[in-house]
Formats: structure tokens, C-alpha cells, sequence
């Protein structure tokens, strides 16, 4: 039997993670496509989904047509019809692959991944904490759970593998934006709401907590979305010494007090670290 209330819930049995696969873009060139007649829209869809997977920033339609050799009325419709259908987001008129992508790409790839990567040390983390343990990405201004753990004690966090939250009040979340351009913080700022008494909505107030996270290398969450939640989480840097993911735990307030969270600190930044390494972060240092 199962209650959920608060963000807590109550079993009398574990209850494990889905799987998830979290899919890394191609980098291999794809061949000009032709904007001539006798072309399906099918294969020039997908050439531009591939232009803008192997982008390290979002682009422009003048931009796509230019690489992939087709015209701009034709780029421009076709990323106007991704976009309705979800596999592709819009801003300012730049254009990137949405997580939709990721999403198809979890239920068929077979190959090693950020999960595959981080589980030992999600089951490492999770054994001496013996608290949920949760591997989240950025998604616009909401974390996404890409991964977890669950606490084997018969009170704990709820949380699924695919669930969001809002970046600014979770300890995942507020790593994930410590890290992230000031444009995406200023539009999570924006966007917070007192989901409890302690949500951070002041934008000068979360920028300086975003600015603590840096400062010390991990974030906590003090019962700023569920108010009966608390967390603690630390950054997880890729080869080029980019922030990927977040690496955290979560645990019923009443448990994962300030005591507690000081005393978990040094398990959870030494797991981020160690996942860190093992994506090739030859920059990380080892947490005091």
C-alpha cells in the first residue's frame, strides 16, 4: 500500500527506478540536402534535427540553410512544423532540439550512457546515505529526472524517473542553474513561485544563492518545494569541464535536517567528483 502526501511517500516495500537511457547527439557531418522538388520533407526534417543535435548552440535559420544547402523559406517551414510537434524549441528566433528527442532515444539505445556511467555511483551514494538519490538534467527552467534510487526506509521522498520540478527550489535544480547562462536564470527567476514559505522568489536572493552554490560546490534544498522535502546535491562536469547533470539526495525534512545534510555533504560532492572523473573531467579537483 502506497500513500503519497507532501512529497512523501509511504510503503512497506522499495520501489525501484525506471530505466532510462540518456542518448549523447551524433558527430559525424550529414550531406547537403537538396531544397529542389522530388525531395520528401522527411529526410531534410531529419537533416536539420541532426544540424542542430550536433550544434553547440542554437541556430538560425539563415545559419541551417547555409550548412545543409537549402533554401530559407524551406528551412523555416520545416523547423515551424518540428517545433509544433515538439521536437524542436524556439527562442529568439534561434532554434534547438527539445528533450523530445531524448525521449524516442531512451527506449531504443543500448549503448553506454550518462545513466550506465553514473549507476555505480548512484548505488554508491545511495548505500551510505541510505536517502533517494536522483541524477537530474536541465530542461528550460525545470529539472528533469533522468535516474534514481530509492531510499530503502519505509518513509521517503517521492519522486519517478521522467518527473520535473522548478530548477530554482530543488537542490538538483539549483546546481544545474548555478552553472547555466544568465538567460536561463533570469527566466527561472521569473518564473518562481512561493510553492512554500521558504521558496526563494526574491531574484537578488536566488542569484546570491546561486552564487553560494558555486562558492562551495553543492546545493540544498530546505523544504523549498515540498515543504516536508528536504535535498542536497552537487555538480557533475563532462570532459570539456561543462555542468551535465546534477548528482543529489532527497529525504523527508524530519530525517535530512541541517545536521544530517552537513554530515552527508562530503558523500554526496565526493560521488559528483567521482562520476565527474569518470566522464573524463580531468580538470576536477577532489572535493576537502
Amino acid at each position: 500500500m502506497v500513500m503519497r502526501a507532501s512529497g512523501i511517500i509511504k510503503s512497506s516495500a522499495t520501489a525501484s527506478g525506471l530505466p532510462v537511457t540518456l542518448v549523447s547527439s551524433a558527430s559525424a557531418a550529414v550531406d547537403p540536402v537538396p531544397d529542389a522538388p522530388g525531395v520528401g520533407s522527411l529526410p531534410k526534417g531529419l537533416a536539420i534535427l541532426e544540424a542542430l543535435a550536433r550544434a553547440d548552440a542554437p541556430m538560425g535559420v539563415t545559419e541551417l540553410a547555409r550548412e545543409l544547402g537549402m533554401g530559407k523559406s524551406g528551412v523555416h517551414r520545416l523547423l515551424r512544423m518540428l517545433c509544433d510537434l515538439g521536437w524542436v524549441r524556439e527562442a529568439q528566433g534561434r532554434y534547438a532540439c527539445s528533450l523530445r528527442i531524448w525521449e524516442v532515444g531512451m527506449r531504443v539505445a543500448d549503448r553506454l550512457d550518462l545513466r550506465q556511467v553514473a549507476a555505480p555511483f548512484l548505488r554508491e551514494l545511495a548505500d551510505a546515505t541510505s536517502e533517494t538519490v536522483h541524477l537530474s538534467i536541465l530542461d528550460g527552467i525545470d529539472v528533469l529526472y533522468v535516474d534514481k534510487i530509492d531510499s530503502p526506509q519505509p518513509v521517503r521522498a517521492y519522486s519517478r524517473v521522467g518527473g520535473r520540478a522548478p530548477a530554482g527550489c530543488v537542490a538538483t535544480g539549483k546546481v544545474l542553474l548555478a552553472y547555466a547562462e544568465a538567460a536561463r536564470v533570469a527566466e527561472a527567476s521569473a518564473a518562481m513561485a512561493p510553492y512554500t514559505p521558504r521558496t526563494i522568489v526574491d531574484p537578488q536572493e536566488l542569484e546570491a544563492e546561486l552564487r553560494r552554490v558555486r562558492q562551495q560546490g553543492y546545493a540544498v534544498n530546505r523544504g523549498e518545494w515540498r515543504a516536508s522535502v528536504c535535498g542536497l546535491a552537487a555538480p557533475v562536469f563532462d570532459a570539456r569541464g561543462e555542468v551535465v547533470a546534477a548528482l543529489g539526495i532527497s529525504g523527508p525534512a524530519d530525517r535530512l535536517t541541517q545536521k544530517a545534510m552537513r554530515a552527508f555533504e562530503p558523500a554526496v560532492t565526493q560521488a559528483a567528483h567521482a562520476l565527474s572523473l569518470a566522464l573524463g573531467h580531468v580538470r576536477a579537483q577532489a572535493p576537502a
